[in-house]
């Protein structure tokens, strides 16, 4: 810390204003928008050496605004950086970010599956080393912070966001992305959690909307995944949200960025802005009447850096300061932070000399295989009437219908740079390899007469070839009908920033072509490549088989094939809720007895398929559920059951449990996730599974606003969905109301035992 006091002491006002904004070169508007009003907010470009003449905090997305080669983009980026070493007073370097959501969004870099993927995994190890593998990644090319994960918990499918997300879940937002989080940070790479707080929860599912959250939901709910990720895994940066929470904007908001995030939960990394929310204030909340009250408003509340460029944080907050309209005290604070973010990575070292990267790979076999890993434990077995597994369907005719059937866009999400960035620059080729499921197919059926057709496009309304398509799944054994997405930005997809649906049919003509195609009575297996879950009662009831896959990266057009033909035995269960139709939104299973069903409305929220849903090849049974004896409202509640594989092949079954709370003073979820446990077990198999829930997961926030823990009977069950009950018991907890401290355990201790084999 002396090296900071050091440079706080000797620098001006526009050094120090430096270090608190971000430059983004190389962004051209003529080849496209990836940011929320880039075209109107985004400055001319200007030449890094001007911009930073005084320094600068953060060089923004180096390698991902443009398909640059990325051995030549770190020579430049060593270039800058020696730069600002040699030719600014204080030679003091900058922070490179990128987004790295489904890896690093930079061409020829590994693409991974999204953030429902992960969920729908419920493999957390997974995601940590996936996390590690696209830290390497980054710190190779000399990036030192990533701008992941979305912490979001999921409230409404319409959010076009929703593919970003991990789950409807706060716990299981909360496991996932701290893993995530452990893995990006051990290669020394800086994770952002996005977006605090309330982004997803915005009115009718629309994308940069008002929040209308009591404070109850939003510390009981949306606020927990951020408190276990900084608390539990260490996150050493915040982005604030574009919401507004009850007409407050959360980026003017001090009780969230600086009382919650700071005082309450001891946080000590830095806020970013999320891209133009300074500026935000004034154009899109209306809070502020220029550049420089949003400055002032901002910084006083608590973020630190402007993203991506400094649009109110130079010449508007320098003018600021000399109007007295703040206290340049409050510069030096975010400076501390900046300055500290700096110390620990290194960039402060007398020693520090950027260099190239050299020869670098960004995407290869390890990082394939893992990506591979990840799809396949990611797909979901939504219905099955025995036509699954298909075996190699040798001497079968198989029609293979549908607009994501040979699609490369339909493997990807919105933050992936084919998706992302590409679309920008055509004929620019992806620069990874990524098999359509029409490829895969033909790998993993090779006996197979396949036969193609598309039927319709995903959204464009088109229904000439339908009626092809159903002449050729007539005339087949099977049809494989694939449907769903193709993620873009700001309405340039079906899904993803600013893709947002008012409804939660298929888009376009997909249900007609799949009604048309179920019809000719030839079984159909369908195949959903979305980034949310849709309103499919129909297909659910009359295809003989139904999968999921939440856009599963460059290799889950083979993970997905290998689970049709039985080379993969599915695993993945549902992370959000698949509706019965949009009328049911917003929806979580998290809601109270007066949020279910009854004779009081003719509108049935109930989804089609709960949270956790997923089916197998083989089967699973449970027996000796176990509770400790006594339990009191300080905790913990342990308990333990034993899962065993009944079937005739190998699986992984998720065990999940959930606690109930009977009667409290506040309203109360009818269920809520309290532990899970991915659990691969071999034929007659066996293993115990124990949970330890710590007093944190029975809280909830009184009436008076204090987080308690009440004396009285809590339901306590393990499911294989939220609606599939397999075995409760009711725990009675003894003592006073408990109240949290805030330094208390938050998550589940969960450990799994092998049990006895059948003989």
């Amino acid at each position: 810390m002396e090296r900071v006091a050091e440079l706080l002491a000797d620098m001006s006002l526009d050094e120090k204003l430096a270090q608190l904004v971000g430059v983004w070169l190389n962004v051209n508007r003529d080849e496209g928008v990836v940011a929320p009003l880039q075209d109107s907010m985004q400055g001319e470009d200007v030449a890094f050496e001007a911009f930073a003449r005084h320094g600068v905090g953060h060089i923004t997305r180096h390698y991902g605004t443009r398909p640059v080669d990325p051995e030549e983009a770190s020579t430049v980026l060593a270039a800058r950086q020696r730069w600002l070493r040699e030719h600014t007073r204080l030679g003091i370097p900058a922070i490179a970010h990128e987004e790295c959501l489904t890896g690093l969004a930079a061409w020829r870099a590994t693409t991974y599956p999204v953030p429902p993927a992960w969920g729908a995994s419920f493999d957390p190890a997974l995601v940590e080393r996936m996390g590690e593998r696209i830290g390497a990644s980054m710190r190779a090319l000399g990036v030192h912070q990533g701008l992941a994960p979305v912490l979001d918990v999921i409230r409404d499918q319409r959010w076009g966001r929703v593919e970003e997300c991990v789950s409807e879940d706060p716990y299981e937002v909360a496991t996932i992305g701290a893993a995530y989080i452990r893995g990006l940070q051990s290669t020394g790479v800086i994770a952002t959690l996005k977006h605090f707080v309330g982004y997803s929860n915005s009115r009718a599912g629309r994308n940069l909307a008002p929040v209308h959250a009591g404070p109850r939901e939003v510390a009981d709910t949306l606020l927990f995944p951020f408190e276990v990720a900084i608390k539990d895994a260490g996150a050493g940066s915040v982005m604030n949200s574009y919401a507004e929470i009850d007409g407050i904007p959360i980026a003017a908001d001090p009780y969230y960025l600086t009382t919650i995030l700071r005082d309450q939960w001891g946080f000590d990394g830095t806020v970013v802005a999320d891209y133009f929310a300074v500026a935000f204030l004034h154009t899109l909340h209306a809070v502020a009447e220029g550049a420089e009250e949003a400055a002032v408003q901002a910084l006083t509340a608590g973020i630190d850096v402007e993203l991506p460029t400094g649009v109110a944080y130079l010449e508007p907050l320098k003018q600021a300061i000399a109007a007295k309209k703040i206290d340049e005290g409050l510069v030096d604070r975010a400076l501390r932070r900046v300055l500290t973010q700096k110390e620990r990575l290194g960039l402060l070292d007398d020693g520090y000399e950027p260099e190239p990267a050299g020869p670098v790979d960004l995407d290869d076999p390890g990082s394939r295989d893992l990506a591979r890993r990840l799809a396949e434990e990611s797909v979901v077995l939504l219905t099955n009437d025995g036509v699954l597994p298909l075996g190699d369907a040798a001497g079968r005719t198989v029609a293979v219908i549908g607009p994501n059937a040979d699609s490369v866009a339909a493997l990807f999400g919105c933050y992936s740079f084919v998706n992302h960035v590409l679309p920008h620059f055509p004929g620019v080729e992806p620069g990874i390899a990524a098999p359509t499921l029409l490829d895969a197919l033909r790998e993993e059926l090779p006996g197979a007469d396949l036969r193609v057709g598309r039927g319709t496009g995903v959204d464009d309304g088109d229904r000439s070839g339908i009626a092809a398509a159903a002449r050729l799944a007539a005339g087949a054994d099977l049809a494989i009908l694939v449907l769903g997405d193709r993620s873009g930005l700001f309405g340039r997809g079906t899904s993803g920033e600013g893709c947002d649906a008012e409804s939660l049919d298929l888009p376009g003509a997909q249900q007609e072509l799949a009604d048309a195609v179920i019809a000719t009575g030839t079984p159909t297996v369908a195949v959903l490549m979305t980034g949310r879950s849709y309103a499919v009662p129909g297909l659910l009831k009359d295809a003989a088989a139904v999968v999921q896959a939440y856009f599963p990266g460059e290799e889950g057009a083979g993970a997905i094939a290998r689970v049709l033909s039985g080379a993969v035995n599915p695993s993945g269960r549902l992370p959000m809720s698949m509706p019965r139709s949009a009328a049911g939104q917003p929806y979580s299973y998290l809601h109270p007895k007066l949020g279910g069903a009854g004779s009081v409305s003719a509108v049935d929220p109930a989804p089609a398929l709960s949270f956790g849903h997923g089916l197998s090849y083989t089967s699973f049974a449970y027996e000796g559920l176990t509770v400790g004896a006594t339990a009191t409202t300080e905790g913990p509640i342990r308990c333990s059951v034993v899962v065993r594989n009944t079937g005739e092949r190998a699986g992984a079954e998720v065990v999940q449990l959930y606690v109930s709370d009977r009667i409290a003073s506040v309203t109360r979820p009818v269920a809520q996730l309290a532990g899970y446990a991915r659990v691969e077990l071999a034929p007659g198999e066996s293993a115990r599974v124990a949970f330890d829930v710590p007093a944190r997961l029975l809280s909830f926030t009184g009436r008076d606003g204090r987080r308690v823990v009440e004396p009285g009977a809590f339901g306590l069950s393990v499911r294989r969905s939220v609606a599939d009950v397999v075995d409760e018991r009711t725990v009675e907890l003894t003592g006073p109301t408990y109240e949290i401290t805030g330094s208390e355990r938050l998550l589940t201790t969960v450990s799994v035992a092998p049990g006895m084999d059948i003989a």
